[in-house]
């Protein structure tokens, strides 16, 4: 994996189970929330959601300046979204 500087200081970053989203973050305090399901999923996926995250520290919305901030610190970053967006969130029921 390649390290990308994107320039923001993230001041608290957690993981929980969440039922809609990949990522979240509070801009105003600085804090970014992975989902728990990333760790199933590949390391350009997981990638992906934190670049996201901190983009939104740039630009609050998914604007031109939001994609072309994405384009600038992940250049193939739409073919890691479209690789979540073909898979679950989460399962509720596990059977073994």
């Amino acid at each position: 994996m390649r390290k990308v500087v994107i320039g923001v200081k993230v001041a608290d970053w957690q993981v929980k189970k969440m039922k809609t989203k990949w990522g979240t973050c509070n801009i105003e305090a600085g804090r970014i929330w992975l989902n728990l399901e990333l760790a199933k999923k590949s390391a350009q996926c997981l990638e992906y959601i934190v670049v996201h995250e901190m983009v939104h520290l740039l630009e609050r919305h998914h604007n031109d300046r939001f994609v072309e901030l994405m384009n600038n610190y992940m250049p193939q970053w739409k073919l890691h979204r479209e690789e979540l967006n073909r898979s679950a969130l989460g399962h509720e029921e596990w059977t073994y």
